[in-house]
């Protein structure tokens, strides 16, 4: 049986990449975003790339060069050597590992965790950093979810982490956004995997949001997240569709 999204994913605004704001010293991602939303008792939405050393690191991209003075892909690191990169506007923060901020997070509020692809074309080579986010989610308490675009990777997830919610990140995928080859474009845009990876929500881009088969999936009571909201006005607008809202830039309504 497929574990249910907990409903606090639905009733928690989640805080996109935590409660980020580089004008007082919070990194998208950082320390100091995650203990904020803790603070708010905003839910909130967190990347893991994989290091060197087969460790999750709480970091988006792929390459050091947006989110720190540091260039290269990330997964050259160690976890050692990753926590001593300064994230710039951070004050002194560096990248944590998921067992830092599992430590800082303890239950407390909602914790969504996206594990970004790391077969580079949403393919089946992946396995060390699900297996590095199972390991690290196995004594964790409180309520937490993980998702990612590749479905191979929620179908690995529901392999090793069997009563862990778990749930597709979904989008239109435009071939002209995504360096992806239009058929697998094409193929991902109408959520096929769905129940053959063993999800059960949808975490879907607010552009698209009136797809049909988004509409077909939450008439059928599957739990639909949204991605990234930036106003009030969006909000309004993504929760005609939408069971919650990832947001970031605004102070959303701590409930929907």
């Amino acid at each position: 049986m497929t574990p249910p999204l907990p409903k606090a994913f639905v009733n928690t605004a989640l805080a996109h990449r935590a409660l980020h704001d580089i004008s007082d010293g919070r990194p998208e991602n950082s320390r100091a975003a995650i203990r904020a939303a803790v603070a708010s008792g905003y839910g909130i939405e967190i990347d893991l790339q994989l290091t060197a050393d087969a460790q999750a690191l709480v970091f988006h991209d792929y390459d050091l060069g947006r989110l720190t003075e540091e260039n290269g892909p990330i997964r050259r690191l160690t976890a050692n050597e990753a926590c001593q990169v300064p994230l710039k506007h951070g004050d002194g923060e560096t990248i944590p590992t998921l067992h830092e901020i599992l430590e800082i997070v303890k239950g407390q509020i909602p914790l969504l965790i996206e594990i970004k692809d790391q077969d580079g074309g949403m393919g089946a080579d992946v396995g060390l950093l699900e297996q590095a986010t199972a390991t690290a989610l196995d004594s964790y308490r409180g309520p937490v979810a993980v998702m990612s675009f590749n479905p191979h990777s929620v179908g690995k997830m529901a392999e090793l982490a069997p009563d862990l919610p778990r749930g597709l990140v979904t989008c239109g995928f435009d071939p002209v956004e995504w360096p992806l080859p239009v058929t697998t474009c094409e193929r991902l845009r109408t959520i096929p995997d769905f129940h053959t990876s063993k999800a059960s929500f949808i975490s879907h881009d607010k552009a698209d949001l009136a797809s049909p088969r988004v509409a077909e999936l939450r008439a059928a009571g599957i739990p639909v997240l949204c991605w990234t909201i930036r106003s009030p006005t969006e909000e309004a607008k993504a929760r005609r569709f939408a069971d919650n809202v990832t947001f970031e830039g605004y102070q959303a309504p701590l409930a929907g």
